[in-house]
């Protein structure tokens, strides 16, 4: 059996850090919003070169941990990674619309009023807003706290890190589309070039530089000292940069969630419900159905019910900028993933006796 591993303080308290983060960042924006504001100004066509320099260095570390060569061994397992890319790119998507519309837009639209200007210069309502930042957490499957959540679940870890690889992947090719249809939907503008544009500079750029830096840094000072040195150096700066990110972003919002307080619960029922139900799908049903070993399921399924909300903040940063709807609610994403995951990897555990091979040597894996 595996050793005990814990989260580090970051991953451990991260709902606490992104808490202290919306705090500071309010205040900052209630009582000094000329530092966030000059900080925005240094822009290079129309990004702010702050928000990328967060924002790349959130992506880079998840992208250096990749191994790609492994997406070979993928053929060998293909039911978990079939079941992963049908949930994250067939179900999640759409489910994710239809739940985020249904309490966004209808049953909590009231409780929702406004509308703002986009960068575009176009006025929306804010609740269209809230489901846009929605739709692109759906659209945005976990490739990096998953790792994480197998592990402490006792999955497959080389599986996690294959269909980790694959979605790092399929989001090249299925992020912009399948965002911009859905955004479509919801009758918000589609900046097609924005949103091709986000994907290259916060996915494509961080996947091919983090390739690189780990091909170079295991050849010259090995495999050993990659994982316990420069790994272990490197973990804690995504969520750093996060973090910071969060600061800039929320002194921003000071003022509507000082005035709309309950904006931030709005937001979260739908995500959280929409988390639970295709955690339920993939664990509880499909990955039984395809017969799958605990050691498959567990991380199939997991993937499938997280986001990968730093692309989700990313892009909606890109495309509607920092003081929009569609950022904060990709931010709410953060406040929920933390503390729902885990909960998530404890259910995963006390029913892993519902699949077959299931050899873990956990005391609770009974039936």
């Amino acid at each position: 059996m595996k050793e005990n591993k814990k989260l580090n303080i970051f991953e451990r308290y991260l709902t606490i850090w992104v808490l202290v983060c919306i705090g500071t960042g309010i205040i900052l924006g209630k009582f000094a919003p000329s530092i966030a504001l000059k900080l925005d100004s240094f822009s290079l066509y129309n990004v702010s070169i702050p928000i990328a320099i967060c924002l790349f260095f959130m992506m880079y570390p998840i992208m250096v941990k990749i191994d790609f060569s492994e997406v070979v061994k993928a053929a060998k397992t293909p039911k978990p990674v079939g079941l992963t890319l049908f949930i994250n790119w067939a179900v999640k998507p759409f489910s994710m619309y239809l739940i985020a519309y249904f309490f966004l837009g209808y049953l909590f639209k009231d409780f929702l009023p406004g509308t703002e200007i986009l960068q575009t210069g176009q006025e929306v309502e804010l609740w269209r807003s809230y489901i846009s930042g929605a739709i692109l957490l759906g659209i945005a499957p976990c490739t990096a706290m998953v790792l994480m959540w197998s592990y402490l679940a006792e999955g497959n870890d080389g599986l996690t890190l294959v269909m980790v690889a694959i979605n790092s992947l399929t989001m090249l090719f299925l992020y912009a589309p399948l965002g911009g249809f859905l955004l479509g939907v919801n009758a918000m503008p589609i900046p097609w070039k924005t949103i091709l544009f986000s994907v290259s500079i916060y996915v494509a750029f961080p996947l091919i530089t983090g390739y690189l830096t780990r091909k170079w840094i295991i050849h010259y000072k090995g495999i050993e000292w990659f994982k316990n040195k420069f790994l272990h150096f490197l973990t804690p700066v995504s969520i750093i940069a996060l973090l910071i990110t969060l600061i800039l972003l929320f002194s921003f919002k000071g003022e509507i969630i000082i005035s709309n307080p309950l904006t931030i619960v709005w937001i979260a029922i739908p995500l959280f419900i929409q988390t639970v139900l295709i955690f339920v799908i993939g664990y509880f049903v499909l990955a039984r159905f395809l017969k799958l070993s605990y050691h498959d399921a567990a991380p199939a399924a997991m993937i499938g019910a997280s986001n990968h909300f730093e692309v989700a903040i990313a892009t909606a940063t890109m495309l509607f900028g920092l003081s929009s709807g569609a950022a904060l609610a990709t931010v709410v994403g953060v406040l929920i993933e933390v503390p729902v995951m885990l909960m998530l990897v404890n259910i995963c555990k006390r029913y892993c006796f519902l699949f077959e091979e299931c050899n873990l040597q956990l005391a609770h894996c009974k039936k």
